[in-house]
């Protein structure tokens, strides 16, 4: 389960880079995306961000924002937040991370990936360039791809 702020930016764009590099390499994965707020709950994935997706022939069809939930902590082996700020929201939603399932992203860009301890994903609905977290995104689904030994 990927997750940031609103589930309409990065999260689902991780979702999607992720899905489309596991389906070239073969690998089954139950992969969604969620939110820790509730402001964009229902609203489809922005613009921009399905755009990017689109110039690297990843569609993105159907996505509607939802807010992450306790169940979600139950049903997902991984919780993957996009930055620091995504992990004291989903906190408040979850109490505790006490099955040791937060990741962030960027964790697994290093030959030796360590939970939360990765930079942030950069967040485009501030800085405007979608391009520049696409590679970052890319990255991290690279990168956790090969940490699940695909």
């Amino acid at each position: 389960m990927f997750v940031c702020h609103g589930n309409i930016c990065r999260s689902p764009m991780a979702e999607f880079v992720m899905k489309s590099l596991a389906a070239k390499v073969g690998a089954e994965l139950h992969i969604e995306s969620s939110a820790t707020s509730r402001e964009e709950i229902g609203n489809g994935i922005y613009p921009p961000a399905a755009s990017v997706l689109s110039m690297h022939g990843i569609g993105s069809n159907g996505h509607r924002a939802r807010q992450f939930s306790v169940a979600d902590y139950n049903a997902f082996d991984m919780v993957v937040i996009m930055e620091d700020y995504n992990r004291r929201n989903l906190m408040r939603l979850i109490g505790c991370d006490c099955e040791n399932k937060v990741w962030k992203l960027l964790d697994f860009v290093t030959d030796e990936p360590c939970p939360c301890t990765g930079v942030d994903i950069s967040d485009p609905w501030y800085h405007g360039n979608f391009d520049k977290t696409y590679k970052e995104i890319e990255q991290g689904c690279k990168g956790l791809l090969k940490y699940l030994g695909y």
